[in-house]
């Protein structure tokens, strides 16, 4: 029941991963601002034929790629570090001063702890495993399968689909049961049914991956080769019956709601009442099946395959998403395929990263209210409250300029926009971890007891309200997302830090950086799978419906740019998969650059950060830094095979490349690069 599933689905976060923050609660001085801003760019490059080298030109030429990443961006990554060593010093000191026992602290100590113990992790092997494989191996039939897939699921072991509680998305108030299409050791349906070359060798490597790490649990070498055989084979048939990437992204089309006969009439040959028993949720009636084809191939798949096929896919699956809590030699082999051969990272991250990353993964609300209670600026709050105000202002503002929309369908989008809730920080009510057992000799085990609460709490929503005060991102991120269901927008502490926002940052600088993320979250309550809620987060047409032709052709238009830009010869951004975010980042940018000219007006004119660099040229320079990036180019292909953001060198200069304002503000002019043909306006 990994969140995963569900972010991908429901979710539109800013960032394509999310990274950890540290903020930055004391001054900056306008030398140091301006040092830092300038230091990045490359002024010699022409900002209207090569924005992004400009913007990042020096940034770029003065950074290398670190050996234990795939992508490294002036953002997101360098934050990320300070966040981790701030984040790692909070869990060593818990570490080492754990407090009463059954405590919070005494649990984020000693998970730390256990984790940081490899000789212990190592003296273990892999016998705390060993129930999770004896469940894997009683796979007979299809009824011994859907058995055993729900022990597996209770204990957060995904297998065969993808699944989780979600609103209802024609009453959001109420959490249902979603059940999607899963089942899959490789990120994407595509490594499998690709024509493409280099997809075609990373199936054949991750066949042997799964041969070696069956080898590591004690297979003999022909045993194990033959079994991965069986496993990508079984796979295989589970990706032809899935959904492309892009498809996925259709509300309309992942909402078909049933009861247990409903789901029993769909894959008959299946137990379901075995299934729901073994996960610990026997109740549960009222579910959406996402992807009803999905389900008719896998009670075909399931009926077809042997016995030994359905062992060795379940043992697989025990084995791969349980390697970081296993002995090095499973975690190294585990980095091989997925860090290095699939991303091109070079080096596995060293053991105390991979550890913070545990703790924040498994108990990250304990961790995000110490962090809050030591590093959140008070006063950022407050700014952060007015500057979210002028861009809901600047966005309604926009909406009477539209040429596209009537005034029916203007008022609707007022009222939806009117109704937005914001979230600011960190959650008004924090999460309880008491039935968590963690104890500092026992890795696995504590692991496994987190996971297990986590799908114990994801269950006890099914049916019942939606609690809207939950936040479904820890405050230590730096990251942000829309939920439709809620018609909110949630703000972590982590992205209200530098070079996104600081109190001491001129107006244009927040405003470029914070400011077009908050236009971006806005945004997506009107992007393409946005706008089908209303204002009540209920998934229905309030659009009439000549508006909502003339709003699919002018989405077309920014499918169709972005389809074009390549990561390298032949290898393409995936124009559907990725439009809602690009849409986002079009309407973000614009709403930023209206809302600093609303304050503006209100507060006059600043004098600018540095000579020849107006204060309007600081907004898009100050939003296309936070698209500095460094990556593999074996994480690009994965990145615009799997990834509903485009690259960061393409967010840098999409949004300005079609806004009137920013060719103003460069003095661009038609034919030049930065001048999108045609221009493309949505929002």
């Amino acid at each position: 029941m990994k969140p995963t599933v569900l972010v991908l689905l429901l979710l539109s976060p800013f960032a394509a991963a999310a990274a950890e923050s540290a903020p930055a609660t004391t001054g900056l001085s306008p030398d140091a601002i301006r040092d830092s801003v300038l230091s990045a760019m490359d002024p010699r490059a022409d900002p209207c034929q090569d924005f992004y080298r400009y913007a990042c030109g020096g940034w770029l030429d003065t950074t290398r790629l670190p050996a234990d990443e795939a992508r490294w961006a002036r953002s997101f990554s360098s934050i990320s570090e300070r966040n981790r060593e701030i984040v790692r010093a909070l869990l060593e000191d818990a570490a080492a001063n754990p407090g009463e026992p059954g405590t919070e602290r005494q649990k984020i100590g000693d998970f730390y702890g256990a984790c940081m113990d490899e000789a212990a992790i190592e003296r273990a092997g892999t016998t705390p495993l060993e129930p999770l494989l004896a469940i894997a191996g009683s796979a007979r039939d299809a009824a011994t399968l859907l058995r055993a897939a729900g022990e597996l699921g209770r204990a957060d072991i995904d297998v065969l689909l993808g699944s989780g509680a979600v609103a209802d998305f024609k009453d959001p108030t109420m959490t249902l049961f979603f059940m999607s299409q899963g089942g899959l050791g490789l990120p994407d349906r595509d490594y499998y049914v690709s024509e493409d070359a280099r997809k075609k060798e990373i199936l054949a490597a991750y066949e042997k991956h799964v041969g070696r790490m069956l080898g590591l649990l004690g297979q003999d070498a022909e045993g194990a080769a033959a079994d991965a055989r069986r496993v990508v084979a079984f796979e295989a048939e589970l990706a032809r019956a899935s959904r492309p990437r892009a498809r996925m992204r259709d509300r309309d089309k992942l909402y078909n709601k049933v009861d247990r006969e409903g789901l029993e009439k769909l894959a008959p040959s299946l137990p379901w009442a075995a299934y729901f028993e073994a996960l610990g949720a026997p109740e549960i009636r009222s579910i959406n099946v996402a992807v009803p084809e999905f389900y008719q191939a896998l009670d075909r798949a399931v009926t077809a395959a042997t016995p030994e096929t359905l062992r060795a896919y379940l043992r697989w699956h025990v084995v791969n998403q349980s390697a970081d809590f296993l002995p090095e030699r499973f975690a190294v082999a585990d980095f091989e395929f997925f860090g290095r051969t699939l991303s091109g990272q070079a080096e596995i991250q060293p053991r105390w990263k991979r550890c913070v990353a545990a703790v924040n993964g498994l108990l990250g609300e304990a961790v995000g209210k110490l962090y809050v209670e030591r590093e959140f600026a008070g006063d950022s709050k407050r700014v952060a409250v007015e500057m979210i105000e002028d861009i809901e202002k600047a966005f309604e503002a926009n909406l009477a300029h539209l040429s596209w929309m009537d005034d029916v369908t203007r008022a609707r989008a007022v009222e939806k926009a009117r109704k937005v809730t914001n979230k600011i920080g960190y959650p008004d009510a924090w999460r309880d971890y008491s039935p968590v057992a963690v104890r500092r000799a026992d890795y696995f085990g504590s692991a496994g007891s987190a996971a297990r609460f986590e799908v114990a709490r994801q269950l006890a929503k099914v049916g019942k309200p939606v609690d809207r005060g939950e936040w479904l991102m820890v405050p230590q991120l730096v990251n942000a997302y829309y939920q439709p269901t809620n018609n909110e927008i949630a703000f972590p502490a982590g992205i209200l830090q530098p070079p996104f926002f600081h109190r001491d940052f001129p107006a244009a600088m927040n405003y470029g950086g914070v400011g077009a993320v908050m236009g971006h979250e806005l945004t997506h309550g009107f992007d393409d799978q946005g706008r089908k809620s209303d204002g009540d987060g209920v998934l229905r047409e309030w659009w009439e419906p000549e508006v909502a032709a003339k709003f699919e052709q002018a989405a077309r238009c920014v499918e169709e740019q972005y389809a074009k830009l390549e990561v390298e010869p032949g290898v393409r951004v995936d124009g559907k998969l990725t439009l809602g975010e690009n849409i986002a980042d079009l309407g973000g940018v614009e709403q930023a650059y209206d809302a600093y000219k609303a304050w503006e007006a209100r507060h006059g004119s600043p004098a600018p950060l540095a000579p020849g660099l107006s204060n309007d040229q600081l907004l898009f320079v100050a939003f296309g830094q936070v698209w500095c990036t460094l990556t593999t180019p074996e994480f690009l292909r994965r990145q615009v095979t799997t990834d509903s953001h485009s690259p960061g060198m393409f967010r840098a200069v999409g949004a300005p490349r079609n806004s009137r304002a920013f060719r103003e503000a460069f003095s661009c002019e038609p034919g030049d690069a930065m001048v999108a043909e045609p221009t493309c306006t949505v929002w």
